[in-house]
């Protein structure tokens, strides 16, 4: 019969630590995306805000996200130290 190896039973996490500090750091890239699209719009709907199209709102936002997202993409990608 061939030998089976015992493997520990402890915890033991999917990613390492450097996975989760840049996940963290996505995340908070991804909520300031977020924070920086909302607002803009007007108490009355009869009355047009043209704060809606505004560069913080249309591409700052946007792209902070898309750059969470990638920072998001590495931190998985990434291979843990052991």
């Amino acid at each position: 019969m061939a030998k089976q190896k015992k493997t520990p039973s402890g915890n033991q996490f999917l990613f390492g630590k450097k996975n989760y500090i840049i996940m963290l750091i996505g995340i908070a890239i991804i909520g300031l995306g977020f924070i920086l699209m909302s607002g803009g719009g007007s108490n009355d709907p009869n009355v047009f805000n043209p704060e809606i199209y505004d560069f913080r709102r249309i591409r700052l936002a946007p792209t902070l996200i898309i750059i969470g997202l990638a920072v998001e993409v590495y931190a998985i990608l990434a291979k843990p130290k052991k």
